[in-house]
């Protein structure tokens, strides 16, 4: 089992339940956290000390209050994890119920596990720590289910690149420049057209304006 596991969460009864259920699968030592920024932190000590942790749980949703923090919530702080410390096994224990925003963790970010918070969620984050564990990846069949209904299309990065300036106003037929300026080699205005035509069509809109409504909803922008 688990040598060091690193806890984010800022209510702290939840963070009692958290290390209750590392105790009964043997975890030694566990390490908790308020605010994304201090795990952050912990973690880039722990790897100094030539000490790393094994597995971060955290939070998606992290209330303000009066401490500045860069790290706005667990999604800023699972990117900032995987670039200090690209290998450490992630699990995500939240209340987010948004399928698109769970598929995006895996998509995105490479998460290991997702556990949303609820009746028997302790029951549920125990059997998530011991898959990732054991190098699976757990998601809950119920989202499972739900992310294959609700994402008949695989949205690429370069996918996302393309809809995400659509939604910030620029014209389709200046993309291909956007996407030159980032070193995207797939930048000619066709390239670009025939792309939009099958992402639309895969999901069933005509217009670049459905698209952007449903990406925007879904969360995959």
């Amino acid at each position: 089992m688990y040598r060091k596991v690193l806890i984010a969460e800022d209510h702290q009864s939840l963070k009692i339940s958290v290390e209750q259920t590392l105790k009964q699968l043997g975890v030694i030592t566990s390490k908790y956290t308020y605010y994304c920024d201090d795990a952050l932190r912990e973690l880039k000590t722990a790897i100094t000390e030539s000490e790393p942790f094994d597995l971060l749980i955290t939070d998606l949703s992290f209330e303000d209050d009066h401490r500045e923090q860069i790290l706005k919530g667990g999604s800023d702080l699972i990117e900032a994890a995987r670039s200090v410390q690209p290998n450490l096994k992630i699990i995500v224990f939240s209340a987010e119920s948004n399928s698109a925003v769970v598929a995006q963790l895996f998509k995105k970010f490479n998460i290991n596990g997702f556990v949303a918070k609820g009746r028997r969620d302790a029951i549920e984050l125990q059997r998530a720590i011991e898959d990732v564990y054991t190098n699976k990846k757990h998601i809950p069949i119920e989202l499972q289910q739900a992310i294959r209904h609700k994402n008949s299309h695989d949205f690429t990065s370069y996918d996302i690149e393309i809809i995400s300036q659509l939604a910030n106003g620029t014209l389709q037929k200046d993309i291909p420049a956007y996407l030159l300026q980032q070193g995207i080699k797939a930048a000619s205005l066709s390239s670009v057209e025939k792309r939009l035509n099958q992402i639309r069509e895969a999901l069933g809109f005509t217009k670049n304006e459905q698209l952007v409504g449903y990406c925007k909803d879904q969360k995959v922008i």
